[in-house]
């Protein structure tokens, strides 16, 4: 049989159960309110790494990019193409992504994925398409795409960026206008 508590006993219930609560969250705010003075007096010294331990890495821009990302819309809209241009980072972050008017809702994932390709092996993603013939698991990489249309953007011969475009009706000519990207950062 269920026993139900009278109004009197659960308003005092539930003020005992507040006033616990209450009790925990001020004891806890003032234990922490105290914690870091402890803390700091507790934390060991950072590590300093060497300079053999890192590396450096140089990055584009964001004005760059946009300058790569605008130079291979521009390309495109003077020979009627409608396209997506995508700039990812030596990670193969994307940096930017540009949609042209008019371009398909495929491209902008092809293009992002073109960049990242072409970034990840510094080479064309036409050249790198024809290398599947003797390695066809490389299309299994995840984020990869290999379809005419990325190209990497290089300093001193390492890859820094990618740089994909995607959209037009044939590879060749995606990878012309992402070609023309990257010639505008020179």
């Amino acid at each position: 049989m269920k026993k139900t508590l009278s109004r009197r006993a659960r308003i005092a219930t539930g003020g005992a159960v507040l006033a616990a609560v209450a009790a925990g969250t001020f004891g806890t705010v003032a234990a922490n309110a105290s914690a870091p003075d402890a803390a700091v007096a507790a934390a060991p010294a950072a590590a300093e790494a060497g300079k053999r331990d890192t590396t450096t890495s140089t990055h584009l821009t964001i004005d760059a990019a946009t300058e790569a990302a605008q130079a291979a819309l521009k390309a495109a809209k003077k020979d009627g193409q409608r396209i997506t241009v995508a700039v990812v980072d030596r990670n193969g972050n994307t940096i930017l992504t540009m949609r042209g008017d008019g371009a398909g809702p495929q491209s902008y994932e092809s293009a992002v994925k073109k960049a990242f390709t072409a970034v990840s092996w510094n080479a064309t993603t036409t050249e790198l398409a024809g290398r599947l013939k003797d390695a066809p698991n490389l299309k299994d990489i995840p984020g990869t795409l290999f379809l005419g249309g990325g190209v990497p953007v290089t300093s001193g011969k390492a890859p820094i960026a990618g740089i994909g475009v995607a959209g037009a009706p044939s590879g060749t000519l995606d990878e012309r206008f992402a070609q023309a990207g990257a010639e505008a950062l020179n």
